[in-house]
């Protein structure tokens, strides 16, 4: 079982500098990895400030040597793939190949899609999301690429350099509880789950949809969210393999950093 710190960059923790102190702090801890909320915007009553995820993941990474990082999760429907496969190469590249990104639809909580002209329908976003993992997938590829969808077009482009890790970075789908076998599909194509919100039976559930799609969970992660006093063995015997430990918005950059300096198995 791997631990890890699941922060949310609002408030005090928008700055970056707060984010690598807190980091270099989890790292000496014993935490395997800090993984970064990646969103634009929130309103002001909720948190007036907000980090930008893959600057504080490249201040991250810069300051530290053995942690995994990542964004948690990147809504792929507002991205561009290719902006995405150059930016998710280079934080590759400079944290020495501890790259684990998160992906998935995004919400639009307090209309942060739809404020900037985002797509809001979900089925939509899932086909937009679908046909970005594969362009994305097909551009760290290294090979020339030709993609011609609904969504994006590449014409003839190849991107170098490639990520340090192999066969690729680890790409994570997040899936909401009794969200249906679609993102389940999707996750069992990649290599691991983000389940979200989702309840000890959902939780076994879709372990055993995964299993079955992909027919062993051999090299499979399965991530959840759990509190500090969580049965790790028992979430351990059902297949989970990161514990996430959950830094919520309004947290002082003071207390946030106290616990990142606890060691995870404490």
């Amino acid at each position: 079982m791997r631990h890890a710190l699941y922060v949310a960059p609002f408030d005090e923790l928008s700055d970056p500098v707060a984010v690598v102190d807190l980091a270099i702090a989890a790292e000496e801890a014993g935490w395997d990895a800090v993984f970064v909320w990646d969103h634009m915007w929130r309103p002001t009553h909720r948190s007036p400030s907000v980090g930008d995820a893959w600057i504080t993941l490249a201040a991250m990474a810069s300051r530290t040597t053995s942690i995994r990082l990542g964004p948690m999760v990147v809504p792929l429907a507002r991205r561009r793939p290719q902006k995405l496969a150059r930016e998710s190469v280079a934080l590759d590249r400079l944290s020495g190949g501890r790259l684990t990104m998160g992906v998935g639809l995004g919400v639009d909580t307090d209309g942060e899609l739809q404020r900037f002209g985002e797509v809001v329908d979900e089925h939509e976003r899932g086909d937009v999301l679908d046909e970005a993992l594969e362009l994305l997938l097909e551009l760290w590829s290294g090979e020339e690429v030709t993609h011609r969808g609904p969504k994006f077009i590449a014409d003839g482009v190849r991107f170098l350099p490639r990520a340090i890790q192999e066969p690729r970075i680890p790409l994570w789908s997040a899936a909401r509880g009794g969200s249906g076998r679609r993102p389940l599909r999707r996750a069992a194509q990649l290599d691991g789950l983000f389940p979200v919100g989702a309840s000890d039976e959902q939780l076994d559930q879709m372990v055993a949809t995964i299993e079955s799609l992909r027919g062993t969970l051999d090299g499979f992660d399965v991530a959840v969210i759990a509190p500090r006093e969580a049965d790790v063995d028992r979430l351990e015997q059902r297949g989970v393999t990161w514990v996430l430990r959950s830094i919520e918005p309004g947290l002082t950059a003071r207390a946030a950093i106290q616990m990142a300096t606890q060691h995870p198995g404490t």
